[in-house]
């Protein structure tokens, strides 16, 4: 496989499995201890890498979620906690659902190692978060907790390649959200409001976008290697199976 067909096929694993822990209960238990909502949990988790910056530094850097959406999250959180408690926090929880979900997958080992690799190769040009969470210490000490770990880290990635590559297609991040397969109830679960543009005209940007997506992220995977790479896709295949079962 080329690294950009590595890409492309590694995509919608990826992006489901780093976030995956997001969603269970133990991480919602963790925001109640630290006194904030599940959903400044999540804006803050994600972007408590930077350190203490202000509401619409973040909102650029996340970029797919509104501005105001975020500033709420981010803001009632930093009235309870430094935004870097909470990115730790984050991990922690990213890794103990890691040890918990893809410790008995089967050559998990293997996947933590390939996912290390494409993380360390990957160019962290234009994508703030993705740099902030590399530069992160980890306390991952299991091959699940590993796993988990480099998949966050590789989700940024691919999301911070998106963003780039939908700003240079001329489309705004609410445009891309609505010719996305959510249209316009993703668009609200993103914390955009109504009404919004038409979608037709947008499609074909959007495909540009996810193409340029993939030729972004393409070099962290080029030194994995056709074999390694191919490995990498059945592995994640395996990782998006097992936690669905």
């Amino acid at each position: 496989m080329t690294p950009e067909q590595v890409a492309a096929a590694s995509k919608p694993s990826v992006l489901a499995l780093g976030e995956a822990y997001t969603r269970c209960p133990t991480t919602l238990r963790r925001a109640r201890l630290l006194g904030i909502s599940g959903w400044a949990f999540y804006v803050t988790g994600r972007a408590g890498a930077l350190g203490d910056v202000r509401a619409e530094t973040v909102a650029a850097a996340l970029g797919f979620i509104a501005p105001d959406a975020v500033a709420d999250g981010w803001d009632a959180a930093a009235r309870a906690v430094r935004p870097s408690e909470v990115a730790t926090a984050s991990l922690a929880e990213c890794c103990r659902w890691g040890e918990e979900v893809l410790g008995d997958l089967p050559r998990v080992d293997r996947l933590a190692v390939l996912v290390e690799r494409a993380v360390a190769a990957a160019d962290a040009s234009a994508m703030p978060l993705f740099a902030a969470w590399r530069a992160m210490p980890s306390d991952a000490a299991t091959t699940g907790a590993r796993a988990a770990a480099g998949l966050r880290l590789l989700r940024e990635h691919f999301t911070g390649a998106h963003l780039v590559a939908v700003r240079a297609s001329g489309m705004t991040p609410l445009e891309a959200v609505l010719a996305g397969p959510e249209g316009a109830s993703g668009a609200m679960a993103c914390g955009w409001p109504p009404p919004y543009p038409p979608v037709g005209p947008l499609v074909r940007r959007r495909l540009w976008a996810e193409a340029m997506t993939d030729r972004l992220v393409a070099p962290a995977f080029t030194a994995l290697g056709p074999a390694d790479g191919a490995e990498l896709v059945e592995l994640l295949t395996l990782a998006r199976t097992h936690t669905q079962g």
